[in-house]
C-alpha cells in the first residue's frame, strides 16, 4: 500500500482508548505499518484533533483538557511524520475550493486535499469517505478495510 494521511477523525480515535472505533483506527495504522507505508499527518489534523478533543461531550467533543490534549498531540507527533506547511498548499487549497465547488466546513477537508497534493501523498486513511470523494487524485482508505499484511522489516511501532 502506498503512503496515506491519517484523516483527523483516525487520529481522535487512535489516541482515544475509550473510543468505539478506536481499535479499528490503532489496527489499520498497524497494518499500514507492516506494509512499508507511512502514516502522515499535517498541521490542519492537530489544529482539529485540538478542537475536537478539548470541546465539551455536550457540544460532540471528547472533553479533555489542554494540557491532557497537547499530551496527545505529542504522542501522534511522536508516531506520525508530519508534512510540513508551505506556501504552495494555500495556492493548490483555492484551486480545489474552486474548481471543486466546494462550501462550508467542507473547507476544512480541501485544506488537506491540498497538503496531501503539495506534499504527493496520494491516500488518506479516513472514516469519512465521502468527505474526499471529489478530488480525483486522492485514494480513499476506509480503516474497516485495511487488509493484513506480512510485517515489513523495522516498520511496526514498538
Amino acid at each position: 500500500m502506498s503512503d496515506v494521511l491519517a484523516d483527523t477523525n483516525v487520529l481522535v480515535r487512535w489516541a482515544l482508548a475509550h473510543d468505539p472505533l478506536g481499535e479499528v483506527a490503532r489496527r489499520a495504522v498497524e497494518r499500514l505499518l507492516r506494509t512499508g507505508a507511512t502514516v502522515y499527518v499535517c498541521p490542519q489534523n492537530l489544529t482539529e484533533f485540538w478542537s475536537v478533543a478539548t470541546r465539551p461531550t455536550s457540544a460532540n467533543g471528547f472533553g479533555l483538557t489542554p494540557a491532557r490534549t497537547a499530551e496527545e498531540i505529542d504522542r501522534i507527533e511522536g508516531m506520525f511524520p508530519l508534512l510540513e506547511e508551505t506556501p504552495e498548499i494555500y495556492s493548490q487549497w483555492r484551486q480545489l475550493v474552486r474548481t471543486a465547488g466546494v462550501s462550508g466546513r467542507q473547507a476544512f477537508d480541501a485544506r488537506i486535499a491540498a497538503v496531501m497534493m503539495v506534499h504527493h501523498v496520494n491516500g488518506i486513511l479516513t472514516f469519512n469517505i465521502d468527505d474526499f470523494r471529489r478530488y480525483p487524485d486522492i485514494t480513499m482508505v476506509d480503516p474497516h478495510g485495511v487488509p493484513e499484511a506480512a510485517p515489513a522489516p523495522d516498520q511496526v511501532p514498538e
